[in-house]
């Protein structure tokens, strides 16, 4: 299917982890691409929502991969009492198979890496476990959930929430965050690590025996991150500690305000207007 005037293909990867889970990767792949990125949406955003993104990265020559979430989507599970996962299942299962997928489409190519919101945390923790599979690393509105890095007084209501959220998960089976108007409804595992790491600072996933923090230290490509003038869930100080947990990777931020956005300067508006976030990252 075309997707741009410059040759764009969209392909629909399926893949299926070992415990049953399957899914879509989608492709946007340009007539003889010259790089490769594998992309991770933001918490409880569908894969199809950064088309846009990709069409027009595509049409700049490289070729994107837009990971879907487990529970979003394409997937074939919904978070839910019988339905649960954490960060061991999406960086553990999940991730690995679209990083595969890329592979073996495109071996030839340098790859990139990059994700938003928490896409973007994932795909630092991803990269830390192969430091040397990615030629760079792509953050938008994206950076650590950890308390202390925000501004006050945000910053001192946030443990509050990261206690509630997984109550309230455990509760009901998943977070209902759509009604919360908070991701969508979310396994409560992942809402789990996700508020330890907002408590604690430091990223693990629960169950499984692999040092993430000393992953990202072994990260050495370099880091382009943009944010958004009015996006308060990823402020420049959340940006900054996740990049400062990568210390030997060079580092670069672009911040973006409506006006060279065209739009709202928020967490996900770029979304649907994504060219100053392309030329952003291409700079």
């Amino acid at each position: 299917m075309n997707v741009t005037e410059r040759q764009v293909v969209q392909e629909d990867i399926a893949l299926q982890a070992q415990d049953g889970h399957a899914c879509t990767l989608i492709a946007c792949i340009p007539a003889e691409a010259s790089s490769a990125l594998l992309w991770i949406p933001a918490l409880g955003v569908a894969a199809r929502h950064y088309l846009p993104f990709a069409a027009l990265l595509a049409g700049r020559g490289m070729a994107v991969f837009v990971h879907e979430w487990r529970g979003n989507g394409s997937s074939s599970l919904r978070a839910g009492r019988r339905n649960d996962w954490g960060y061991h299942e999406l960086l553990g299962k999940d991730l690995p198979l679209s990083h595969a997928a890329l592979q073996a489409r495109l071996p030839d190519i340098p790859h990139r890496i990059g994700g938003h919101s928490l896409g973007g945390q994932l795909a630092a923790c991803h990269l830390g476990q192969h430091p040397d599979a990615f030629a760079g690393l792509w953050l938008v509105g994206s950076g650590t959930p950890y308390w202390r890095t925000f501004p006050t007084p945000r910053g001192y209501a946030l443990p509050f929430f990261y206690r509630f959220a997984p109550w309230l998960a455990r509760a009901c089976g998943a977070l209902p965050g759509r009604r919360l108007g908070f991701g969508g409804d979310e396994a409560r595992s992942l809402i789990a690590d996700w508020a330890r790491v907002g408590l604690s600072g430091r990223y693990r996933a629960a169950g499984w025996p692999v040092d993430l923090e000393a992953g990202l230290r072994r990260v050495r490509t370099p880091i382009d991150g943009v944010l958004f003038d009015d996006d308060w869930l990823a402020p420049e100080s959340s940006l900054r500690a996740l990049m400062a947990k990568m210390p030997d990777a060079p580092a670069r931020v672009h911040t973006l305000h409506h006006a060279a956005l065209g739009t709202r300067a928020d967490h996900f508006a770029w979304m649907k207007q994504p060219q100053a976030v392309v030329d952003a990252l291409l700079s």
